[in-house]
């Protein structure tokens, strides 16, 4: 976007010096602001598309007028978006429009310091493919000396509303996205992560606010808002008189103050957001198209069923286990096999998490014929190949570590803080030597393995050590943030060269979870947790944000790994089937009756990708709402065809079914019905034929006995 700015500035476009409203427009919203030369922009609107022409009632009816990027410095009672040290030691900032301008979907305000030299461009974009506006920043030093960026946030958007709500999703390791709902009240509420690597794993950069009390899921106006973020992040949410709220998001200002030199300019990340008039559904189905539409890396293409090794064995990998687990995967029908952490290290072998990382050379005691023989065993039962790595990380008990130990994130005079396994380092990416190494790895992968399909990309460690070697002293205060730039830069250049390979996003489970990594990521780990009950909760809370292709739902051995619970295979695959079906265990673990379920599981997966993975998603019951049912369903875009879920995970005396009413179809169609191995009676529902209206307002009585009992229902219209 740098490149962009400074290409209008040299082409000397001018400036439009007049007042003027400005409407930002998607296919059904709009963003009303008023642009008047030498004042600040103002935000007057934002909800359902409106005309230009319908804009004096906005301005008649005084429901909004508030300052779009409020900086410090007057009138500062309120949170602000922007705060800045001149060169002068002045803490003030007096924006001012000196023009805006469009070029094609963007809209760029600009604006100067009344009295010095520095300037704010604020960009927002409209996508004509989606309902999703995109707001950033870019700010720029024209002063003699440095100015220092105490706060730079991405955007600003205010409501003004009484009895609104806000819903925002947190967690921790195994239990990330949950879901919190409540009302907002009167002060200061701040969702922050100072992680300085996962800014996922406790809380999430996503919230929705709904304007009409109570959050519903289909229905009632609600606004959400996602901030494109790899790093540390900050959204407040200010309340002032009951009605006023105003959500201010971007990089968490704390021990991130950035000095610009003279000449230089910073562009901060998008922040993105969506009004809907259909709930938080709307909202959802609104991100997760923008993202297929471009967002996410691949975002039209279908995602392969594998198996993953790592709770098959571990990091006991070795060549004969893996053909085994290649086997059983190809014998289910899946389509890739992954294997995970242990194959790697010479002279510290990684048979433990706490040595070897760095050192990305293959384990010939383990694996002989190093990678490319494993390759060629999956070639050779007509699998694709993935890998594991963990290129942004080290173990001080390595031989890079040896080498290099001036590339990990720590100050040279403090003593190191270590991670997993007692010995585990993060390599700071703000070094470009570091970048170079990254994206190393992944080149020389390819290269030795040129069919090479897959990489899962994990990242085990939080900031635990505070300073750069590479920094010079008075640039400290740049680490989190130029990590997370040189981290963009070396994804960046990875993409470039290889395209077409698929890249999982991982984070000790979910703790990446932001569309700041989406463009360079095909898909992420939901969680280290799969568990089906409680993966229920992770994935609900997630899909609010996020697009079902890109959530990686793994079928795992029973009892479960992480929780001990002993759970039937059929509601494992009910509930991994709706994301991306892939397995975590040894299927030699299945028994035959297991095994031939699978194959069958596997087989109507495949039948029902496309509308899983590429259709609209409608959250129907929620895990959360403490009965003990669940249920969602998949639409495709055209209406023809559905795939509806219902789970029973808690079993007590006198609990009830509930009707299950579905939604998205179209009421004047009809639909007939097949059932997928049920776990109730025969096959009640098979060749029956409803109405589209009648599933949606009356639903069907689809009766769940035992715990842990499912229905998944396909819909055909005819």
């Amino acid at each position: 976007m740098k490149r962009i700015l400074f290409a209008v500035l040299a082409l000397g476009l001018t400036l439009t010096a007049q007042a003027k409203d400005i409407f930002v427009n998607t296919p059904k919203t709009t963003l009303m602001l008023t642009a008047n030369d030498g004042q600040t922009p103002r935000i007057h609107y934002y909800g359902s598309r409106i005309t230009p022409a319908q804009g004096h009632e906005i301005i008649d009816a005084m429901s909004l007028n508030y300052d779009a990027y409020p900086a410090f410095g007057r009138e500062s009672y309120d949170e602000t978006a922007l705060s800045v040290t001149h060169a002068d030691g002045n803490m003030t900032t007096e924006l001012a429009i000196t023009g805006t301008r469009t070029e094609g979907d963007l809209t760029i305000i600009s604006m100067k310091d009344k009295k010095y030299d520095f300037y704010v461009d604020l960009y927002y974009r409209a996508n004509d493919k989606s309902d999703v506006i995109e707001t950033w920043t870019v700010l720029r030093n024209g002063e003699k000396k440095a100015v220092r960026l105490e706060q730079y946030a991405s955007g600003v958007m205010t409501f003004r509303q009484e009895g609104a709500w806000l819903t925002h999703f947190h967690g921790t390791w195994a239990a990330e996205g949950q879901m919190t709902e409540e009302p907002l009240t009167q002060g200061l509420k701040t969702i922050v992560s100072h992680d300085g690597v996962r800014a996922g794993m406790n809380d999430r950069a996503e919230v929705m606010i709904s304007l009409d009390g109570k959050p519903q899921e289909n229905s009632g106006r609600v606004v959400g808002a996602a901030l494109c973020w790899t790093g540390n992040y900050k959204l407040r949410l200010e309340t002032r008189g009951k009605y006023r709220h105003t959500l201010v998001a971007g990089i968490d200002d704390l021990h991130t103050t950035y000095t610009l030199k003279p000449g230089e300019s910073f562009q901060t990340p998008e922040l993105a957001m969506t009004y809907s008039t259909e709930g938080k559904g709307g909202v959802s189905r609104a991100f997760h198209r923008w993202g297929r539409e471009g967002k996410l890396h691949n975002g039209k293409g279908l995602r392969e069923i594998l198996l993953n090794s790592w709770e098959g064995v571990y990091m006991n990998v070795n060549q004969e286990v893996c053909e085994q687990m290649m086997d059983g995967i190809r014998e289910l029908g899946g389509e890739l096999f992954v294997v995970d952490d242990g194959w790697f290290g010479r002279k510290y072998r990684r048979t433990n998490d706490s040595q070897g990382l760095g050192d990305w050379q293959t384990d010939l005691e383990k694996l002989p014929g190093g990678v490319p023989a494993l390759l060629k065993a999956a070639e050779d039962r007509g699998l694709k190949f993935g890998i594991w790595i963990e290129p942004e990380m080290t173990n001080s008990k390595s031989e890079l570590y040896e080498k290099h130990p001036d590339w990990v994130v720590a100050h040279p005079t403090r003593e190191l803080a270590k991670g997993r396994g007692g010995t585990q380092l993060v390599l700071d990416m703000s070094n470009p030597k570091v970048q170079d190494f990254v994206v190393g790895i992944v080149d020389d992968l390819v290269k030795e393995n040129p069919h090479l399909h897959y990489i899962k990309w994990d990242c085990n460690m939080s900031m635990n050590n505070f300073g750069s070697s590479y920094l010079s002293g008075d640039r400290q205060s740049h680490l989190i943030v130029d990590f997370h730039r040189g981290l963009r830069s070396a994804l960046e250049r990875i993409r470039k060269a290889h395209p077409d390979l698929v890249i999982q996003l991982c984070a000790s489970g979910g703790g990446r979870v932001n569309w700041g990594f989406m463009p360079y990521f095909d898909e992420f780990w939901c969680s280290d947790n799969t568990d089906a009950q409680q993966r229920l909760f992770i994935q609900w809370g997630t899909s609010h944000f996020f697009p079902t292709m890109a959530m990686a739902q793994h079928v795992s051995a029973s009892p479960n790994h992480q929780t001990g619970r002993v759970i039937p295979l059929k509601f494992r695959f009910d509930v991994a089937m709706t994301g991306r079906l892939g397995m975590e265990m040894k299927p030699s673990d299945l028994n035959d009756r297991e095994c031939e379920y699978a194959k069958k599981a596997v087989a109507f997966y495949k039948e029902i990708r496309p509308i899983v993975q590429l259709g609209d998603q409608y959250r129907l019951l929620s895990p959360y709402e403490g009965n003990g049912f669940c249920s969602e369903m998949f639409v495709s875009e055209d209406k023809s065809e559905a795939v509806f879920f219902c789970y029973k995970f808690e079993n007590y005396a006198d609990l009830h079914t509930p009707r299950w009413h579905m939604a998205g179809l179209d009421p004047d169609a009809t639909y007939r019905l097949t059932e997928f191995e049920p776990s109730e009676r025969a096959r009640y529902f098979d060749g029956k034929t409803f109405s589209g209206r009648f599933l949606m307002e009356t639903g069907l009585d689809a009766y769940l006995s035992r715990q842990f009992s499912s229905r998944v229902i396909r819909l055909k219209r005819e």
